[in-house]
């Protein structure tokens, strides 16, 4: 098991209780679908189902709905119905899409997610072929931008230009919308607890007790910042 699928199986029951701005993140997704109604639905990535949550509050309607993610645990808490159907499996995997029930879909969407693909490449050609309609939300390498900096490492995500760039090779109808979101915390203990918790930092390699002491001690902000790229994107 990858170590960010063991990062979000280990804190899955606390996931929602952390995840404030993935929250945010799903909803404004959501809310650029431009059809009320869908045959069928692949969310990658789905986790504990902010999206689908988000699609139901919506009253956007669908014959099919498929929850695909990499961390069981996650997908325990997803919403269950009868026209929707939980899988999981890992996107960066060869053939991940043989463990589908369909060949293809209307849309896919996908929220706060890709970013963790270890070839965006490869993930993104993958979808392609199963859905000529990409929605997604992406994390991308200015989120925990002071923080890294303080601790004098590089962001282990996409930059929004990679991001793009990838996308656009197979999804050549792409648009893009990059938002910046802040998190504010009471104190420096509280927000380490808050990176811990979310899956955020996602089995990432871990600083020592004495840098994370260090960086606890210099870092200059009361808050987080966190960096999203929206794309709605098709290939046709």
């Amino acid at each position: 098991m990858s170590t960010v699928i063991k990062e979000f199986s280990r804190f899955a029951h606390q996931y929602d209780e952390h995840n404030e701005i993935q929250a945010k993140v799903a909803k404004k997704l959501v809310e650029k679908l431009p059809k009320k109604q869908y045959r069928s639905i692949l969310d990658i990535g789905s986790g504990s189902g902010e999206v689908c949550k988000n699609i139901m509050h919506q009253r956007i309607h669908f014959d099919l709905f498929t929850a695909f993610d990499s961390a069981e645990n996650m997908l325990s808490l997803h919403p269950q119905n009868k026209n929707i159907n939980k899988i999981c499996g890992n996107f960066n995997k060869e053939g991940f899409s043989t463990l589908l029930e369909q060949a293809t879909y209307d849309v896919i969407l996908s929220s706060s997610a890709l970013q963790w693909s270890e070839d965006l490449d490869f993930t993104l050609s993958r979808m392609a072929a199963l859905s000529k309609t990409l929605y997604a939300s992406i994390f991308t390498s200015n989120t925990f931008k002071t923080l890294h900096k303080t601790a004098n490492v590089d962001s282990p995500i996409y930059s929004a230009e990679e991001v793009e760039r990838s996308i656009r090779k197979y999804y050549p109808q792409s648009h893009f919308e990059l938002h910046c979101y802040t998190l504010y915390f009471d104190s420096t203990r509280e927000m380490f607890r808050y990176i811990k918790k979310s899956g955020v930092s996602s089995g990432e390699k871990k600083l020592s007790f004495k840098e994370t002491k260090r960086l606890m001690e210099e870092y200059p902000l009361d808050h987080l910042e966190f960096e999203v790229l929206f794309v709605e994107a098709k290939n046709v």
